[in-house]
């Protein structure tokens, strides 16, 4: 068949389906790809424009491929994608298309960066790996501060915090994921390279309060050294857990002694299994209650520990900003392509004035 320019696999998922939402209200008319024929009927029904709907599975990665040609746009939705992923990007290294996706995995993106990167640069294709409130937001306010901060910064700090009842809000996809990279192994970028690490914690200080975060593994760990070569030092932190971060980073130190033990990798994944399972018999997740919004800051520092600059962002609900992000990265690169190949981060990608428009667009703004 014709490839489409935005072939969207994982539609009828709760964060596909933002997406699609949010493409069609920028007069995008994407492909829509999953593995139900008659939930995509039912998604494209539901909207006020005509769709065309693809079938296509993980397990028969012939399907994905034949929707994609080169320089064609594919977002994928489909997770855990630790288990899941690896299909559609395969997929599009081989049509040397521009793939994006919403993983919030450190697994997963590391993958990307070191497995896949270099396949994708030889084919021609552009791979945008957590391409959602993970993490696109920490490397454009690590980029912003580290640009106010000029050529003495060699260190950036970034936390992700929300606030409101975010646990109301979040997909099962994103609870499986959770779950599955529970004894995955973490890491950073010290000294210039990547070292595996597990619990470090700081405290951030958000709109005049104390908040804690928890490093994880993420895309600013590859992405912000390529376009800050001064970079020896990134750190990426959760604040989503509050008070509980302390302890979660106790128990972050022990999962390489708990990893090991017989068993519980599997146990892990049976639990993920049942939290996937439950998504076809669960509402969708609600939108009532608090309203939620999200806070990302970043900080750079010198050689002396010095802070030299911080930036912080402001948005509204993670799930839309996600979708209407993707929405805008996929209707630019379509129009316009992207500047880079391989793996990538998004200022590489689309460069940092266009990627701050892109982020105000989708409702994330710098707090002056």
């Amino acid at each position: 068949m014709t490839s489409p320019r935005i072939v969207v696999f994982g539609a009828t998922g709760f964060t596909g389906r933002l997406t699609v939402e949010a493409l069609v209200a920028q007069g995008a008319h994407p492909v829509l790809a999953g593995r139900d024929a008659a939930r995509l009927e039912a998604l494209a029904s539901s909207l006020p424009v005509e769709l065309p709907t693809a079938v296509a599975d993980v397990n028969r990665p012939a399907t994905l491929r034949r929707l994609l040609q080169p320089g064609g746009v594919l977002i994928s939705t489909v997770g855990p994608f630790a288990r899941w992923g690896e299909p559609a990007v395969e997929a599009a290294i081989e049509a040397g298309a521009i793939y994006l996706d919403t993983t919030g995995e450190p697994t997963f993106i590391r993958r990307i960066f070191q497995r896949y990167g270099p396949a994708a640069a030889a084919s021609g294709a552009t791979l945008l790996t957590a391409f959602g409130y993970d993490y696109v937001p920490g490397n454009l306010a690590a980029s912003l501060a580290l640009r106010k901060a000029g050529p003495e910064a060699v260190r950036v700090d970034v936390g992700y915090f929300v606030q409101g009842n975010v646990s109301r809000r979040a997909s099962r996809g994103t609870r499986a994921s959770a779950v599955g990279m529970l004894l995955e192994p973490m890491y950073g970028f010290r000294d210039g390279r990547i070292l595996r690490e597990h619990g470090r914690t700081r405290i951030f200080f958000v709109n005049g309060r104390r908040r804690h975060g928890l490093s994880v593994g993420a895309s600013e760990h590859f992405a912000l050294p390529r376009t800050h070569s001064g970079l020896r030092e990134v750190n990426v932190y959760l604040g989503w857990l509050g008070g509980l971060t302390k302890a979660a980073g106790v128990l972050a130190r022990a999962t390489p002694y708990v990893a090991v033990i017989p068993g519980a990798k599997r146990a892990t994944d049976a639990v993920a299994d049942r939290v996937i399972r439950s998504a076809s018999r669960d509402p969708a997740p609600s939108s009532g209650g608090p309203t939620i919004s999200s806070q990302v800051i970043a900080e750079a520092f010198d050689r002396a520990g010095r802070r030299l600059a911080a930036v912080e962002l402001h948005g509204g609900d993670p799930y839309d900003y996600t979708g209407r992000l993707l929405a805008w990265a996929g209707v630019t690169a379509a129009a316009q392509g992207v500047s880079a190949r391989g793996a990538v981060g998004p200022v590489e990608a689309f460069g940092l004035d266009a990627l701050v428009e892109g982020c105000a667009e989708a409702g994330l703004r710098e707090q002056v």
